[in-house]
């Protein structure tokens, strides 16, 4: 299935952050751009690592009205409990989502469900709560901050300018194309 364009469904799970555990709905994902990041389970090897990395550019992705969401199979108790014990996973501010009955693993296509764990997706939401992007890895391939980042960069520009694209390795600033005649056989 493409999830290009497709709508998130309609959700309630637990999140922990910050010390705390709360709601998170499809609605508090609205409004804003939204990173949904699946990994297959706390307290293993690749996924410390690369929420770390998030959390490291957090910043950044706040800069840009973006909301990063990581989820897991794991319940929000679990999240706590490795949050409070991984100095990687220690560092993560933004929300922990706790899909134990595969709520939203299921939607996206990312649950092994032999395994009860999620594949490495990263799913890229508008503020409408639309798929702009996403990218989904086998469970031993972690993932890079900057790449995500710099792809909600251009999928944010893109969306503020319908008429132009971003080429390959595209960064904000950089020079963007506009489709045309002009431009075929010429790049």
């Amino acid at each position: 299935m493409n999830f290009i364009g497709t709508e998130l469904p309609d959700f309630q799970v637990n999140a922990y952050q910050d010390g705390d555990v709360h709601a998170v709905t499809t609605q508090d994902l609205l409004g804003h751009w939204s990173i949904l990041f699946f990994y297959p389970a706390d307290f293993s090897f690749v996924c410390p690592t690369e929420l770390g990395d998030l959390a490291d550019h957090y910043a950044a992705f706040k800069a840009q009205n973006a909301e990063i969401y990581s989820v897991s199979e794991d319940t929000e108790f679990v999240h706590q409990a490795w949050h409070e014990r991984s100095p990687e996973v220690g560092k993560v501010a933004y929300p922990m989502l706790a899909d134990p009955a595969g709520t939203l693993a299921r939607h996206y296509q990312v649950l092994n469900a032999d395994l009860g764990q999620a594949y490495r997706g990263v799913f890229i939401l508008d503020p409408a709560g639309k798929v702009r992007s996403y990218t989904i890895n086998d469970m031993g391939i972690g993932r890079n901050a900057e790449e995500v980042l710099r792809t909600l960069t251009a999928a944010q520009f893109v969306a503020e300018h319908g008429d132009r694209v971003c080429p390959a390795n595209w960064h904000k600033g950089d020079a963007t194309l506009k489709p045309g005649t002009d431009l075929v056989g010429k790049l």
